[in-house]
């Protein structure tokens, strides 16, 4: 890969991800792609940005040809909480805008298309403990039907087109850099501000609500490591399960109290709870482990006093 377009930039996984990129390729190899007029200063500042829309092929192409674009990451998606408020949105920007970039990385021969999928492939009917690789994907949310098409229409292109299309399965990321948009797993990441700000919580999901989970700087391992495999070596392409820790909410109120004692928390679910409960409690990642080496580096109480320490010193700035 040469140059790559990064659409949805602006995002929880997108911003974090662009910068790294440009780490490894070079600022001027790595465009922000992003909805807002007006990105963040870490985005303009190292490298190049432009405002597109997944659903507006014309002004992707015109990204693409200005920069000679020959490898798209597609972080722009409707999640899981704001998709079920507005489901054809969700099934506008999350499938339509992913064929977009689908047909114009066929259309100009780019070397790899990167279309990231979530654990809301998986339904009720599907094995909470240890979710195998293979299994019954029946979603419930319009965001997990949007990804499991995703996931197989990434596949048909690899097959019909020997095109180098490839995904994983995220699960819930926490990141202190930027806030998530409208996700289930909003809660896992909110609960640290709070703990900080107020040292207390009221969740949206009950206390033994227990879900896959992974810290970002995992997270962009994970999508790096998958982007620079063989693709030789791949047995799958847009649905690699990836793991990393899990566990209930109450768990994380109690690693958060190891560090701040009098931290309290109460419940009061709402209509994400119904989500979160189709959702695995934990995922097999073996054929990513095998395939390409996958394995993560933190745990739930090294996440945390990495979380706390970076939003702390956020709110001793002022800045939250």
């Amino acid at each position: 890969m040469k140059n790559i377009l990064v659409v949805g930039s602006a995002g929880q996984i997108g911003s974090e991800l662009t910068l790294l990129l440009r780490d490894i390729y070079g600022g001027d190899h790595v465009v922000a792609g992003v909805r807002k007029t007006k990105p963040s200063e870490k985005l303009t500042s190292t490298g190049p940005c432009e405002v597109v829309d997944a659903l507006d092929k014309e002004g992707l192409l015109a990204v693409v040809k200005k920069y000679k674009i020959d490898a798209i990451v597609n972080m722009a998606a409707i999640l899981s909480g704001t998709g079920e408020k507005n489901p054809m949105l969700a099934w506008d920007v999350n499938m339509n805008g992913l064929i977009n970039i689908l047909e114009l990385a066929r259309e100009h021969g780019m070397k790899q298309v990167v279309v990231p999928s979530s654990i809301a492939v998986f339904g009720p009917t599907t094995p909470v403990d240890n979710t195998p690789q293979e299994t019954i994907l029946k979603p419930t949310t319009i965001y997990g039907v949007t990804k499991v098409a995703g996931e197989l229409i990434g596949d048909y292109y690899v097959k019909r087109y020997g095109m180098d299309v490839r995904g994983l399965r995220y699960p819930g990321i926490i990141s202190h850099e930027t806030l998530p948009g409208g996700g289930t797993t909003d809660y896992a990441v909110a609960i640290y501000y709070e703990a900080i700000k107020n040292k207390k919580y009221t969740c949206f999901v009950n206390e033994d609500t227990r879900l896959p989970m992974m810290y970002m700087p995992d997270c962009l391992k994970a999508t790096v490591d998958l982007m620079q495999a063989d693709f030789s070596d791949l047995n799958y392409h847009c649905d690699y399960n990836v793991g990393a820790m899990s566990f209930s909410v109450g768990e994380m109120a109690e690693s958060i109290r190891k560090f701040i004692p009098e931290f309290e928390i109460s419940y009061e679910p709402d209509f994400r709870q119904q989500i979160a409960d189709s959702w695995p409690n934990s995922v097999d990642d073996g054929p990513a482990r095998q395939d390409w080496g996958w394995k993560p580096d933190y745990d739930l109480d090294g996440m945390t006093a990495d979380m706390l320490k970076a939003i702390g010193e956020k709110h001793e700035k002022g800045l939250i």
